[in-house]
């Protein structure tokens, strides 16, 4: 069970508290964390997602220079918390159209009503962004300044409850309706690569997403499948996505959320060549050096 939620910029400062149960955990504890980063080296610092204070257990993350720090004193499965947080850093993202110092500080009302649906008593609750759009308004420039001329938040929260209480998948609405059935799948892949000077690879890894837009009617069940799933390495799936089918079979087996959402997450180390070549070239003449370098696709 998480008790507290702090949001820390990249100068130390506390931006956001949010006190998850009945037991308060001082803020104290946010300088305590922030000197031991400083006293580390940054980048070893930053690879630990769990560190144990005297008194709590720390769970971190760090998404465009805020640190999301989350606090337990007991002990919890810890790839719950940094997931939840993660999760928490994704939603803000898509809420305010980014995620630094200045967005969160100018929107503090709606991070706080969204953080009061994301969780309940220390426990992740509602997740999904679609769910969560239908509880609470967006901010746009129209209820900012309702919020500051009248003093009253509320104006962002709906009074009814979002039509996926009642469904039997509280990612997807009860019974979307649509004229024209259609899903779209985009696979964004980004490839970071060392090749030498003879144009040989060294080392290669590649960051994968499958990205979906599902605008389907009732509740449809969908089977995606790879060619060579053996390459896939630390997949991260949307909680829609049934684990069994994935780990008996290789096949992704799920109900989609409507509207958009990142269906799964993945890595890819095992190349022995990419869809590019890399031929560098370097000429030395009276002192001068010139590189150049020639990049293009394979046929």
């Amino acid at each position: 069970m998480l008790q507290c939620i702090f949001l820390i910029s990249d100068s130390g400062e506390v931006m956001l508290e949010k006190q998850l149960s009945g037991h308060r955990v001082d803020r104290s504890i946010c300088a305590w964390f922030w000197d031991l980063s400083i006293i580390s080296h940054a980048h070893s610092f930053q690879s630990l997602p769990v560190i144990a204070s005297p008194t709590h257990y720390l769970f971190q993350f760090l998404r465009d220079g805020i640190n999301f720090l989350a606090c337990s004193q007991v002990e919890m499965p810890p790839l719950m918390a940094i997931e939840f947080l993660c999760r928490v850093a994704d939603v803000l993202s898509d809420y305010l159209g980014g995620l630094n110092e200045d967005l969160i500080k100018d929107n503090f009302i709606i991070v706080y009503e969204l953080l009061d649906e994301m969780i309940d008593n220390g426990f992740p609750l509602t997740t999904e962004p679609s769910i969560l759009r239908e509880m609470i308004a967006p901010p746009n420039i129209v209820s900012k300044m309702l919020s500051v001329v009248t003093g009253n938040a509320s104006n962002n929260v709906s009074d009814t409850l979002p039509s996926g209480t009642a469904s039997c998948v509280p990612w997807r609405p009860t019974d979307p309706k649509y004229s024209s059935n259609e899903v779209y799948v985009d696979l964004v892949e980004e490839m970071d690569a060392i090749v030498n000077r003879d144009g040989e690879l060294v080392k290669c890894e590649i960051y994968g997403e499958v990205q979906m837009s599902s605008q389907l009617t009732g509740f449809p069940d969908l089977t995606l499948s790879f060619a060579n799933p053996s390459v896939l390495e630390d997949v991260r799936f949307h909680p829609c996505v049934r684990f069994r089918p994935w780990e008996s079979q290789q096949v992704l087996s799920f109900v989609p959320p409507d509207g958009q959402f990142k269906l799964m997450s993945y890595r890819v180390k095992k190349l022995k060549n990419t869809p590019l070549y890399v031929n560098p070239q370097i000429t030395s003449d009276s002192g001068t050096c010139r590189v150049s370098v020639l990049v293009g696709k394979d046929d």
